[in-house]
């Protein structure tokens, strides 16, 4: 089965689950009808073209980088190329798309292209370090839950 098999069948799972419990506190003395829930903050904010958080947690992720073009309604971030000072032989450009307005893991892809200098001091494309493009993504997502956990908490 796939990943994304297993990841509708894992969410079937835990919404089963989620209704499961709310049932039990319902009948077992949980909130009552007129107790007021916590608020929590809308997966789906988007005054622009994407998910709200997502683009912010983006622009947040990469801030260090130079940034060559941003397109807010599409939902696309491109870097120009970054040369870390630690690594003045190596450079990286990071393209980041939103792809959705609701919050969530599926909704974000960045891509990565590397480069190194060769003998001659010419630029050589070259793989992109395993679990780079991937750290991004994750950084990016935990970055978005924090930006909607504090816009409910101020």
């Amino acid at each position: 089965m796939g990943s994304v098999g297993r990841g509708v069948r894992a969410f079937a799972t835990v919404a089963m689950l989620g209704l499961a419990l709310a049932g039990c506190a319902h009948h077992r003395g949980g909130r009552g009808k007129h107790a007021k829930a916590a608020p929590i903050a809308p997966a789906r904010l988007a005054t622009i073209g994407v998910n709200a958080y997502l683009w912010q947690a983006s622009l947040d992720t990469i801030a260090f980088m130079p940034v060559a073009s941003v397109d807010s309604n599409g939902g696309v971030i491109v870097t120009d190329w970054y040369v870390s000072p630690a690594t003045p032989t190596e450079r990286i450009k990071v393209t980041i798309a939103i792809l959705d307005t609701v919050l969530r893991a599926d909704a974000v892809r960045v891509s990565a292209n590397r480069q190194q200098k060769d003998a001659s001091g010419g630029w050589v494309e070259v793989p992109v370090r395993a679990g780079t493009v991937q750290k991004l993504e994750e950084t990016i997502l935990g970055h978005a839950r924090d930006l909607r956990r504090a816009s409910i908490t101020g």
